[in-house]
């Protein structure tokens, strides 16, 4: 067959075809009575081979080692390519990613487009310092258009390990509303505990429901840490799902004090809710739940809730056996009687 008709073929073109001859990758076995290049049958398969090999990224000289040195281990090459491909997969990605951000903060010209840069170059700078900056330019840009996208900033408050910066990805990411939101979500699902802390804490001052959907999320998650966190955010919020983790909070110690105000500002919404939690909390004293000091941590929180219930239950604390929280319960009782 000739070399036209095998370009028509193979999809090859010619000029390929001389190249990969020049290179000695496939020689035409035999030529025709006017000189022509006639390929055999075996000529052709090894063209395909060849297609096939570059398909997988090989680039020619290992094609010729792959097809020719019978020691060729393609085990090895495979893994290598498979690195190769992931490494460049993530590249292409993480350009992707930084195009979407451009064009979703909507550079208006090509100055913006190399402010936001330069703010994303920033975001990912290893100095603290300057990734503060990013995020307190981004925060005061109003008029200029080209703020940080809230994604941007979700996804470094995600991954921020020092307290002040994290603090001001999340004041950023509030201006801007629930955008944030699809990203700390994700973030919620993270196999790493600590970007989900991350999370709820930037949900903590986005206080729409949809953030308010996400912390109820976060009060499944296995972690000890994580539910608590979003315990003590959806308690602020009147939330009553969350009333059994901050009991649990207060009975184990564990920002006990926290847990006990969130208690009271629960109760303090609802008179229904503030007899319930009065209940629980003097079902947990009645069980000796904890051992004294979770005996004194718990009178110490019946104090913050408000209604005859919460009430009753310090008058019968007033005698109770442990003199501390005897004491507790009396003086709460006269701060009561001393209320309007």
């Amino acid at each position: 067959m000739l070399i036209g008709e095998v370009a028509r073929r193979s999809g090859v073109s010619a000029r390929m075809l001389r190249h990969y001859e020049s290179l000695g990758l496939v020689r035409p076995t035999a030529r025709s009575g006017s000189g022509y290049r006639e390929y055999s049958d075996d000529d052709i398969r090894r063209v395909f081979h060849i297609e096939s090999l570059r398909s997988l990224g090989l680039s020619l000289r290992d094609v010729g080692r792959a097809l020719d040195d019978p020691d060729f281990a393609p085990a090895r090459l495979v893994d290598d390519l498979i690195r190769d491909t992931r490494a460049r997969i993530a590249a292409e990605t993480e350009l992707l990613t930084r195009l979407r951000r451009i064009d979703a903060a909507g550079p208006a010209a090509w100055d913006d487009v190399l402010r936001v840069v330069a703010l994303l170059q920033a975001l990912g700078s290893e100095n603290a310092d300057s990734r503060q900056r990013a995020a307190l330019t981004s925060g005061t840009s109003g008029a200029s258009g080209t703020e940080l996208p809230a994604e941007a900033l979700a996804e470094a408050a995600l991954n921020e390990p020092e307290p002040n910066v994290a603090g001001t990805f999340r004041w950023a990411l509030a201006r801007s509303g629930d955008a944030g939101l699809p990203t700390l979500a994700r973030g919620l699902d993270s196999p790493d505990p600590e970007v989900r802390a991350r999370a709820v804490h930037a949900l903590v001052a986005l206080p729409g429901e949809a953030g308010t959907a996400l912390l109820r999320r976060a009060l499944a998650d296995p972690d000890a840490a994580v539910h608590r966190l979003a315990a003590l955010a959806l308690g602020a919020r009147g939330v009553p799902e969350a009333v059994q983790p901050l009991l649990d909070m207060v009975v184990a110690g564990t920002s006990d004090v926290d847990a006990a105000d969130a208690l009271g500002a629960l109760a303090a919404t609802d008179d229904t809710l503030a007899e319930r939690i009065a209940a629980a909390l003097t079902g947990l004293l009645a069980h000796d739940s904890g051992g004294p000091a979770a005996r004194r941590r718990l009178t110490q929180a019946l104090a913050d809730i408000p209604g005859p219930a919460a009430s009753r239950a310090l008058d019968g604390l007033t005698h109770d056996e442990d003199r501390v929280v005897a004491l507790t319960a009396t003086y709460v009782l006269g701060l009561r009687e001393e209320r309007p």
